[in-house]
């Protein structure tokens, strides 16, 4: 290996703005952190970008958003990836693997309103846009007033479409909008008792080759290890579920100290009927809590509202 080439790191990143602000963030942090490291970004089309016009529960497939940035990988057009780790299935293609999670955002969701009305506010009837069965689920069975509007897009889109399709409401990740910058658009965060978030969602992750050591080493330094760990205990709560951000599953993990705290929940499509559960235990074993949550809440009857889901 040529001492140059082992002075530049090559990003594969999706083009939307808010998947550029994060490419462009961990440019940033490397750069910083290592002064003779160049960084470069490469933008590719995702399936998922490419088709617009389909809820992404209908499209159907995994890894929407991850395919082709780790179809360039295995190619070795580029180095590593980053994610929000929402959008990652569960499983990786053989040679790659999640090396770094890097210190979590506001894990929240976030309503945006049309009239600066709250959740509780909202008018009976009220039309609230989201893409996310997750949060439909919840929000029906919180509001089952509301009319849910099925919407696509990335952020600034979706905010426009707040205007131009004449809904009162969108829900988005609080995240995206404050890495943004427009987290003035928020009128209300919305807590995890009424919304429980998404796996891995505020959540920045970098994916790379295995055998890849050097490129380990020079972007292991951005790990955030309690992240880390509350990210695999969702995704192990995820993968026992079988379930993607394309599914109405919440699951959440909290750290205090020495302790894990895994709450998940799975919810049929109109919001009537919501298995709630939560566990504890040490921070040292994440993935055993989330798969006995899993298992937990499979016992509880979500094998029959998931077996629903994916039939549909």
């Amino acid at each position: 290996m040529s001492d140059s080439f082992s002075k530049k790191i090559t990003i594969g990143t999706r083009g939307s703005p808010l998947a550029l602000w994060q490419a462009h963030w961990i440019k940033s942090q490397l750069e910083s952190l290592h002064d003779d490291l160049t960084v470069d970004l490469v933008k590719i089309k995702t399936s998922g970008d490419k088709i617009q016009d389909v809820p992404l529960a209908k499209v159907g497939g995994k890894g929407l958003f991850t395919k082709e940035i780790e179809e360039s990988m295995l190619r070795y057009e580029t180095d590593i990836a980053v994610h929000s780790m929402k959008d990652v299935p569960i499983q990786f293609p053989p040679s790659l693997t999640l090396s770094v999670v890097t210190e979590r955002e506001d894990p929240r969701d976030a309503l945006i309103s049309r009239k600066n009305l709250k959740l509780d506010d909202l008018p009976k009837g009220a039309k609230v846009g989201t893409g996310s069965f997750r949060r439909t689920t919840q929000l029906l069975h919180y509001r089952p007033d509301l009319e849910v509007i099925p919407m696509r897009g990335n952020v600034q889109t979706r905010l426009n479409k707040l205007e131009s399709e004449g809904l009162d409401a969108i829900i988005l990740a609080a995240a995206g909008l404050i890495r943004l910058d427009m987290a003035d658009h928020i009128t209300e965060y919305i807590e995890p008792e009424i919304m429980l978030p998404g796996g891995g969602q505020g959540a920045v992750g970098i994916e790379s080759r295995k055998e890849d050591l050097r490129t380990m080493n020079l972007i292991f330094p951005l790990d955030h290890e309690e992240s880390h760990r509350a990210l695999e205990a969702e995704r192990s709560f995820l993968t026992r579920l079988e379930g993607g951000c394309q599914v109405p599953i919440g699951v959440y993990a909290t750290i205090d100290g020495d302790s894990l705290h895994l709450r998940g929940l799975v919810g049929s499509l109109d919001g009537k009927q919501i298995l709630k559960t939560e566990r504890k235990g040490s921070v040292e074993d994440p993935r055993a809590i989330g798969f006995q949550l899993a298992g937990e809440i499979l016992e509880m009857g979500a094998d029959k509202i998931l077996k629903e889901v994916y039939g549909t």
